[in-house]
C-alpha cells in the first residue's frame, strides 16, 4: 500500500521524526529509509532504540493515528497509474488483494477512498504473526483469494516487501519509489505503474512462468 498504491511514506517519516524528537532523540532520513516496508512492531522497536520511551504497540498506535490525521487533512496521494491499473484488473474480473504492513484499519480507510470496489482481500500488518520480509502475508492473501501463490503477481516498492513476494514464490514485480530494489531477485523492475495495464502484467506473468517451467526441467 504505502509507496505502491499511495505515496504516504513521507507522512510516516514525518510522524517518526516528530515522535523521536518529542522524546529528545534525533531521527535522520537515512534511519527513516530503513523502516520503509517493515512491519510496524519491528519499526517500533527501532524507534525505541532511538529514544522513544513508549511500548511498541503504543508507538504503532501513535504513528498510525498521526498518519491518519495527516491523510484526513491533506488527502490521499495515489501513486501514478495505480488506480488505473486496479480499475483495469477489476474490469476483467481479476481478483486482487492488498498486502500491507500498515494496520488493517488504515488500509480500510485508504481503500474506502479509491472510489470503486478495488480489492477482494485485505491483509494488514496486524493480521499476520510474521510480517514482511517473511512470505506469510502473501501466502495468507493467496489462501484468502483461493489461489496458488504461484498464480499471483505481486507489485512491491520496498525491499522488505519484495523479499516477501520473492520468498512466497509469487511473480514479483518491483516498482521502486523511495529506495532501490536492485539485487533483490525481482522477476521484473518497472520504473512506474503509469501507462501499465493488464496486458503488461499478463506478459510478465507468462514470461516468468515459462522461465520457471524451463528451469525445472
Amino acid at each position: 500500500m504505502d509507496g505502491t498504491l499511495v505515496d504516504t511514506e513521507p507522512y510516516w517519516m514525518d510522524a517518526e521524526t516528530d515522535l523521536v524528537e518529542s522524546h529528545g532523540g534525533t531521527w535522520s532520513h537515512e534511519q527513516a529509509l530503513q523502516l520503509v516496508g517493515s512491519g510496524l512492531i519491528d519499526s517500533a522497536i527501532i524507534l525505541q532504540r532511538a529514544g522513544v520511551t513508549m511500548g511498541a504497540q503504543e508507538i504503532v498506535d501513535e504513528l498510525t493515528e498521526r498518519v491518519r490525521v495527516r491523510l484526513q487533512r491533506d488527502g490521499v496521494p495515489f501513486r501514478p497509474g495505480a488506480k488505473e491499473l486496479l480499475r483495469g484488473l477489476r474490469a476483467q474480473g481479476i481478483r486482487t488483494a492488498l498486502v500491507t504492513m500498515s494496520l488493517r484499519r488504515m488500509a480500510e480507510d485508504i481503500v474506502s477512498l479509491i472510489g470503486f470496489d478495488a480489492f477482494d482481500v485485505i491483509v494488514g500488518g496486524d493480521d499476520v504473526e510474521r510480517p514482511k520480509p517473511f512470505p506469510d502475508p502473501y501466502l495468507q492473501a493467496a489462501d484468502a483469494l483461493g489461489i496458488d501463490i504461484a498464480d499471483a503477481v505481486a507489485l512491491e516498492d520496498s525491499p522488505t516487501g519484495l523479499q516477501a513476494a520473492v520468498s512466497a514464490r509469487a511473480v514479483a514485480i518491483g516498482v521502486p519509489h523511495i529506495v532501490s530494489l536492485d539485487g533483490l531477485d525481482a522477476d521484473a523492475i518497472w520504473d512506474s505503474l503509469a501507462g501499465r495495464d493488464v496486458d503488461d502484467l499478463a506478459t510478465e506473468f507468462t514470461r516468468v512462468r515459462a522461465a520457471r517451467a524451463e528451469a525445472a526441467l
